[in-house]
């Protein structure tokens, strides 16, 4: 074997393990932007009424990681497609201390995180919801959402108007 050949093997032996090394493994990251909650108010809310879509992710019709996904888009924050795959980026954050933005998810399968939505402040969070789109509810209602809250994620920096 050449010179050249064993230097050029080398080197893109070189390359392919820095590629690798670089390369994100592991969780998926969401990709942070800061915004104002007024800006993440407004962005939210200007899907109110939208339907619910199973697998929707545009305005003829949302599901709950589709229209959460779209809201943190339109505020320039990538976040992954469904809604168990959310969960497993940003910081955690207990109740007591959410703020406008940050991504609250539920268990409303059995099985693990199935439904996210983003609060609004004032004990409210935005979603889509089955059979009624994108709304607001109460985050403790008594009758369903209070006892299938799972957690909160902080995915942005959000300041305050």
């Amino acid at each position: 074997m050449s010179y050249n050949n064993i230097l050029r093997n080398t080197l893109l032996t070189f390359l392919a393990a820095l590629a690798i090394f670089l390369s994100p493994i592991g969780e998926e990251k969401a990709s942070a932007a800061d915004f104002t909650s007024n800006d993440f108010k407004t962005t939210a809310q200007k899907y109110l009424g939208v339907p619910y879509a199973y697998g929707g992710t545009s305005t003829r019709g949302f599901d709950c990681s589709g229209y959460v996904r779209t809201v943190f888009t339109d505020l320039g924050v990538s976040l992954p497609r469904t809604s168990a795959s959310m969960y497993g980026v940003g910081t955690a954050v207990s109740k007591n201390d959410l703020i406008p933005g940050d991504l609250v998810f539920f268990n409303t399968s059995g099985n693990g995180i199935s439904h996210v939505g983003v609060y609004l402040g004032g004990g409210k969070f935005i979603h889509s919801q089955t059979n009624i789109g994108v709304s607001v509810t109460d985050i403790n209602d008594k009758w369903y959402w209070g006892s299938r809250y799972v957690g909160a994620k902080r995915v942005a920096n959000v300041s305050f108007e």
